[in-house]
């Protein structure tokens, strides 16, 4: 059976599911694994089928192990020198509440050319890794810092270029719903790593606190 006739709803087993960081069902029902009809070359290792409509389907077990992934690597940085960037309307509140729960630095406006580039602008601040919600929208940030040598952490969709980004968490990263879902479980694990939040203990946003309004 090819990948484009593997039906709906039979990719992961119970087992897949327990190994998971929320429930399967909470990644679908916000549809963090929902791409677009066009996928670049980069993008495709993390397909896991096409759907009747023509849209890809990525593969969220590798979006969970990801999001663990980064979260372990920027655990390695002080919050603050983590810098989280979102030009995308949907990213802006879910990077804010990121922020705002993790302790690290945000924008969720548009970078101005320089920001990370030219320590004579009143908004210069020096990053030691970027997070950015998407590589395309948020290309004056990506392109500074690949410049300046600091890593970066990208959502990535199906279409997105990842030529520049050290560490790809594959998602729809387009919706309002998936975006506060990836953000918030970054945070979370995040959390975690940097044991600021026990594996047992509650965190108490929600990924709806995370959304953006409509």
């Amino acid at each position: 059976m090819s990948m484009e006739e593997v039906p709906q709803g039979e990719q992961h087993s119970q087992a897949d599911e327990a190994d998971l960081l929320v429930p399967y069902d909470v990644y679908t029902s916000n549809g963090v694994e929902i791409g677009t009809q066009q996928k670049s070359a980069s993008m495709r290792k993390f397909i896991e089928r096409i759907r009747h409509d023509g849209l890809y389907v990525l593969d969220l077990r590798e979006t969970d192990r990801r999001i663990r992934v980064a979260a372990k690597f920027l655990s390695r940085f002080p919050p603050e020198r983590i810098l989280a960037v979102s030009q995308r309307q949907y990213g802006q509140k879910p990077v804010r509440m990121f922020a705002s729960v993790t302790g690290v630095s945000a924008t969720s406006e548009r970078m101005v050319p320089g920001s990370l580039t030219n320590p004579n602008l009143p908004g210069y601040v020096e990053p030691k890794v970027l997070v950015v919600a998407d590589p395309a929208t948020d290309q004056q940030a990506l392109t500074e810092a690949v410049s300046i040598g600091i890593p970066v952490v990208g959502l990535c969709d199906v279409n997105n270029d990842t030529r520049n980004v050290d560490l790809v968490i594959p998602t729809n990263n387009k919706g309002r719903a998936s975006l506060a879902t990836i953000y918030w479980l970054l945070a979370r694990e995040l959390l975690r790593e940097q044991k600021k939040l026990e594996a047992g203990q509650a965190f108490t946003p929600t990924i709806e606190d995370f959304q953006a309004p409509l």
